[in-house]
């Protein structure tokens, strides 16, 4: 989906100036690209993930190329729990008082499989990270988000979420869970707040995720991560006051 308004966007340098945003995943692939391009851009960015070295590494290409501090937040998603997501939102609150954009980007695809063969652990271990983990940490940092007066919530979804497709199993199942997630919150909070929701279809990338999907494809005729990075940065600018509850698709995005 694109607006014919926008099909010449450009990113402004100070697009995300003073800005506070949360990245889950941040550690590799879009969500380490998302997090460099968003501190480029002006943005205080929180790192989470679940390995440090990573988070680490990208906090450091932030420092070197003379970004706003990023702060690092390690957690694993898989087994949080609603606790852990109330204690990330305290140490938000303390540190900076709110939060002006939350994206969704970590995931785990666990196994393509007939639905009828599905490991039942592997099962709840992929709804926990695609579809709970995005609504317990919504929930948690609700209220910050209203702090900031002008604040967007973004989902990395999939095509596999949009429509059902035989083997996707649980990861299939949670994306197609956090589309509707995605809709419900933004018709909630479209009234009463001016927070914006959105979901993005990041297509074909060079990440490890693709590779388990596809490991008989070739990754290096893959667009690179930062390829997708323009349709993230509208949706977390400025810019894209009032568009929510929208499903964004990336290769169709200028930039």
């Amino acid at each position: 989906m694109v607006n014919t308004d926008i099909k010449d966007w450009i990113a402004a340098p100070d697009l995300l100036t003073d800005r506070i945003i949360l990245i889950t995943g941040a550690g590799s692939g879009i969500g380490r690209a998302t997090a460099t391009a968003f501190a480029r851009h002006g943005a205080t960015v929180i790192l989470l993930g679940r390995t440090v070295r990573k988070l680490e590494s990208v906090y450091d290409e932030i420092e070197d190329a003379g970004g706003p501090q990023a702060a690092i937040y390690p957690l694993d998603l898989c087994g949080a729990t609603p606790q852990d997501y109330e204690n990330l939102a305290v140490t938000i609150r303390k540190e900076f008082g709110r939060l002006d954009g939350l994206l969704h980007n970590a995931a785990l695809l666990g196994a393509l499989a007939p639905l009828t063969h599905f490991d039942t652990e592997l099962w709840f271990q992929s709804i926990q990270v695609n579809l709970t983990a995005p609504f317990l940490l919504t929930r948690a940092c609700l209220e910050l988000l209203v702090q900031s007066g002008d604040a967007s919530i973004v989902f990395t979804s999939d095509e596999t979420g949009r429509q059902g497709r035989a083997y996707w199993g649980a990861y299939g199942i949670a994306k197609a869970g956090v589309e509707c997630m995605m809709q419900i919150l933004a018709d909630e909070t479209e009234t009463n707040t001016r927070i914006r929701v959105n979901s993005i279809d990041p297509g074909p990338v060079r990440s490890a995720l693709r590779t388990l999907a596809y490991p008989g494809e070739n990754p290096g005729k893959l667009p690179l991560p930062d390829a997708v990075v323009p349709v993230y940065l509208y949706l977390m600018g400025p810019d894209s006051r009032g568009v929510t509850g929208q499903q964004f698709d990336a290769r169709a995005f200028p930039g």
